[in-house]
């Protein structure tokens, strides 16, 4: 997969429309989806950090966390804009970050508080999308411009659990036919 500067090296215009989107109400917010244990999904807001080397995040003790150190897929959707529906969207695999200089660099950038039980995860990138709709245009009369960018590389194979005979796995590997819970 691809890193989020390999990523905006390749599509500079979208990963910036992304990143501005995210950052739109101040040094970024999104909703993160991760993987449960039992194969579904799990929601929370985070504030995404945008460097130019690369997405991160800062993820405290928590579900989310235990999620993503498990099964490190992951999905980030912007909080929508007051003005529009636009909404930009990042999914890939997040990665824990253990050197002390880049976890000291992003904490200073992302003002995560050092008393914090937090861990540090760079987020890759296999799958982008930026869709922005016309805010003045009647409703179904002009489609969303829709903008996708994956990964020319591929993803890396995803690390499956075995889901019930009933499941069944969608791309990012949610069970789409079991009630969260």
């Amino acid at each position: 997969m691809a890193s989020w500067s390999e990523f905006a090296a390749d599509e500079p215009r979208l990963a910036d429309e992304i990143r501005l989107l995210m950052q739109q109400y101040g040094p970024g917010f999104g909703y993160l989806a991760t993987v449960r244990a039992d194969g579904g999904p799990r929601v929370h807001p985070v504030s995404p950090v945008f460097t130019a080397d690369g997405l991160w995040c800062f993820v405290i003790d928590s579900p989310k966390r235990r999620d993503l150190e498990r099964d490190g897929r992951y999905a980030l959707h912007s909080f929508p804009p007051e003005e529009s529906d636009d909404e930009a969207y990042v999914a890939g695999r997040a990665r824990p970050v253990t050197d002390p200089a880049t976890v000291a660099r992003l904490a200073r950038i992302g003002r995560a508080s050092p008393q914090g039980d937090w861990r540090l995860f760079e987020f890759t990138v296999e799958a982008a999308m930026l869709t922005r709709r016309d805010p003045v245009a009647q409703p179904g009369a002009a489609p969303p411009q829709v903008r996708v960018w994956l990964d020319p590389r591929g993803a890396e194979p995803a690390r499956r659990e075995p889901v019930a005979a009933e499941g069944r796995r969608g791309r990012h590997g949610f069970d789409t036919r079991r009630p969260a819970a």
